[in-house]
């Protein structure tokens, strides 16, 4: 199969990003992803060849058809999957998913302003006004309407994972990141999104990438994200490392980062920062990681 092009903006802010990507890598389809300059003052530029495309995320197939907004994203590759499980393949189910998408596509106007997405770190003290608790109230019945009609074959909303979950991921991080008030069910919901490996990766990916003025800042103190916890790596300018080949692509080292008193190495600044963000969050490294901590296990490869 060949690869489609997704275009986005920043990692730890852009929840319509966010959204895009994991309509891709959840449901197995292969995606090459090019960033543009979505807080760096080159979105226009950066957008150019995809007319009439102007904000990201934005989407070229890959026999070079491009869709722009995450609604046209989404119905584009159900449309072009249909065996790929987009959406449910119950009618009811189907109808209900499509309409919980459309919703969170087109509303929530209030948590979403006044609560931006941020996956670097929570926020304390954050007070939701009345209309951002009222989308909260929203949200949780729409969950639990989806949970007890169609989710009791997963611990998705429609049990396997959908467009829905891919769509209501953002704000899901937006309720633990503020420390927002949701109800026992919704709360699991929530830790289900900060524990998945792919939206771990996503947020590692992220904070591979610092901002000397990161956007979206808040009057409130931050604390550690809410998320699980993973004692991160630290660059370091030299080896020798334990491996000779990156985890990630097999390509001769030249990057270095220790942890756990051994150094690791990688093939570029980027692979080297995404796993010392979180390196539980990749498997491959996780696996040789493993092995040199414990060298009687069986070699990862």
């Amino acid at each position: 199969m060949e690869r489609y092009d997704l275009i986005i903006g920043d990692r730890l802010y852009s929840s319509w990003s966010l959204r895009g990507w994991l309509m891709l890598v959840k449901f197995g389809l292969p995606v090459r992803v090019r960033m543009a300059g979505l807080y760096d003052g080159t979105l226009a530029e950066d957008l150019a060849d995809l007319a009439p495309a102007r904000l990201v995320p934005v989407l070229r197939t890959p026999d070079g058809i491009v869709v722009g907004e995450t609604m046209a994203m989404a119905e584009t590759l159900a449309e072009r999957h249909p065996q790929a499980g987009l959406y449910p393949a119950d009618p009811q189910a189907r109808a209900l998913c499509r309409w919980m998408v459309a919703e969170m596509h087109a509303g929530f106007s209030a948590l979403r302003g006044a609560c931006p997405m941020n996956l670097g770190h929570g926020w304390a003290g954050f007070d939701p006004a009345p209309a951002v608790r009222d989308d909260l109230a929203r949200l949780e019945a729409l969950w639990a309407l989806a949970r007890a009609r169609h989710g009791a074959d997963g611990p998705w909303l429609f049990g396997a994972y959908t467009l829905a979950d891919a769509f209501f991921a953002p704000v899901a991080t937006r309720i633990a990141s503020y420390g927002l008030p949701v109800g026992s069910a919704a709360r699991e919901y929530v830790d289900l999104h900060l524990a998945d490996p792919d939206l771990r990766r996503w947020r590692a990916m992220g904070l591979a990438k610092p901002h000397e003025t990161p956007p979206y800042r808040m009057p409130l103190d931050q604390v550690p994200w809410p998320g699980p916890a993973a004692p991160p790596g630290m660059a370091v300018e030299n080896g020798p490392s334990v491996n000779a080949t990156c985890p990630c692509s097999g390509d001769p080292v030249t990057h270095f980062m220790a942890l756990d008193g051994h150094v690791f190495g990688f093939c570029t600044a980027f692979c080297r920062d995404k796993t010392a963000a979180d390196p539980g969050a990749w498997p491959a490294f996780a696996a040789l990681h493993r092995q040199v901590m414990d060298p009687t296990r069986p070699d990862p490869r």
